[in-house]
């Protein structure tokens, strides 16, 4: 380790112990509170522990962002403080990109492109993207992953335990132990750059036919471990075109619902982050047409009788068919289910489903206020759980429900007005669990990929 590593591992100690300290006094405040019979006092609770993780850029915001984004994972007040912050840490200046970019592709590398920008077109919590031109002229993205992330992932994972123990203090009514081991291993994923170009080679094998879906091309002799060199996709940002005409924003809705559930009903596979910056819009004739897949590094490959489990619950819920909702939950792996618990599931499957479910052109929330949206459903869920849980969140179970809330806030900041019912029975068709473990395994061995056991 050289002297400048030494010196960055050791300013990352510092302050990861610092903010482990800082959580931990937030933590101590809680438990004070309910050993004392003192009322909590979640918002200044909350502000507490945004201020502790604040100060700490790079893979913990991706993390804390991420739980504000699973339904229950922290109480309303916690997810809005995190929600809020920054993932996006400082850019490497050119110096340190030029340093980087010398050990991932050798000390000539800048005579392997026509140009590189100097400056960042994006920078986030793992790496910063920048726009180049190859030596055929052709734009390209090249995805840097910042130095020693490695180390820093491994002690943000350390810190998501302090998280979810402080979860466990204000309210034990859900077990997150699960949802941790679930989300370490997808971030670690996100460190193999090599993995990520296996799932760009996934995606395109899977949305092959899709005009309405743009997947870029890697370039495999620009890129290693922790550099991606990927097609540069031209696009406007998703929320750009929230005031557009009622026809554009289906249209980009319509796209944006293959995207996500043509994949994982046919080869049980999804994008398992919902963020707004992974998408944007191309254009063909001046119009906007579809919609350019733009990050593959959370991508979560389910057994096929996961999917199983959720085509189950889907026309267990259409059928009134009670067994058959139980065998789907069953099969996601939740356990100890009574009669009690499979009511609190309900609720919120049933949230989750209802577009679906309805056979008729409707928005998503079909009349309840964007900004209500799954709230009554999400508070009435954790109320019954408290009584009558805990229950524990299966692992394969996050991602899944993660990304179709990501979905729906899609459709919400779109307003778009669509059959969901008949989309949804388009993308499973004539659904079999040995139909999806075949074409699974056909596309994963195209892609180099392991498929899921089960």
């Amino acid at each position: 380790m050289t002297d400048r590593e030494k010196n960055r591992f050791t300013a990352r100690a510092k302050r990861y112990a610092r903010v482990g300290v800082n959580v931990g006094g937030v933590a101590a405040r809680i438990a004070t509170s309910r050993t004392l019979g003192r009322k909590q006092d979640r918002p200044a609770n909350a502000l507490a522990l945004a201020a502790a993780l604040g100060g700490l850029k790079g893979p913990i915001m991706k993390v804390a962002q991420l739980l504000a984004t699973i339904p229950d994972a922290l109480p309303p007040e916690y997810a809005g403080e995190l929600i809020k912050l920054q993932s996006q840490a400082p850019p490497m200046g050119w110096a340190f990109v030029r340093r980087r970019m010398s050990a991932e592709l050798g000390a000539d590398w800048q005579t392997k492109f026509q140009s590189f920008e100097h400056q960042p077109a994006a920078a986030a919590s793992l790496g910063q993207v920048h726009r180049a031109v190859a030596l055929g002229g052709s734009d390209l993205a090249c995805k840097l992953q910042y130095p020693d992330m490695q180390s820093a992932v491994e002690a943000d994972l350390n810190q998501l335990q302090l998280l979810f123990a402080l979860r466990k203090r204000f309210d034990p009514a859900i077990d997150t132990s699960e949802i941790g081991q679930e989300i370490a291993a997808r971030l670690r994923e996100e460190l193999d750059y090599h993995r990520e170009a296996k799932h760009i080679a996934l995606y395109r094998h899977m949305l092959k036919d899709e005009k309405s879906i743009r997947i870029p091309k890697v370039w495999p002799d620009l890129s290693t471990g922790r550099l991606l060199t990927m097609d540069w996709l031209d696009g406007r940002k998703l929320l750009s075109h929230k005031d557009d005409p009622l026809a554009v924003r289906n249209r980009l809705a319509t796209a944006m619902f293959t995207a996500w559930w043509l994949p994982f009903s046919r080869f049980g596979v999804i994008h398992g982050d919902p963020h707004l910056g992974n998408y944007s819009v191309f254009d063909e004739s001046k119009k906007p047409t579809g919609i350019n897949l733009l990050d593959y590094g959370c991508i979560r490959i389910f057994p096929p009788k996961f999917v199983g489990g959720v085509v189950d619950l889907y026309h267990g819920l259409d059928e009134g068919d009670g067994a058959r909702v139980v065998h789907a939950y069953e099969t996601w792996g939740f356990k100890r289910l009574n009669k009690d618990l499979i009511e609190v599931l309900n609720i919120w499957a049933r949230f989750i489903y209802g577009p679906l479910l309805d056979d008729r052109v409707r928005t998503i929330a079909d009349g309840v206020k964007p900004s209500e949206y799954g709230r009554r459903e999400a508070f009435r869920v954790h109320q019954a759980l408290k009584a009558k849980g805990p229950v524990t969140v299966p692992r394969e179970f996050v991602f899944m429900d993660r990304a179709a809330i990501g979905l729906g806030a899609v459709f919400l900041h779109l307003a778009a007005e669509l059959n969901f019912y008949r989309l949804f029975n388009e993308a499973i068709g004539d659904f079999a669990v040995t139909k999806v473990a075949a074409r699974q395994q056909a596309a994963v061995e195209v892609a180099g990929l392991p498929s899921a056991a089960g």
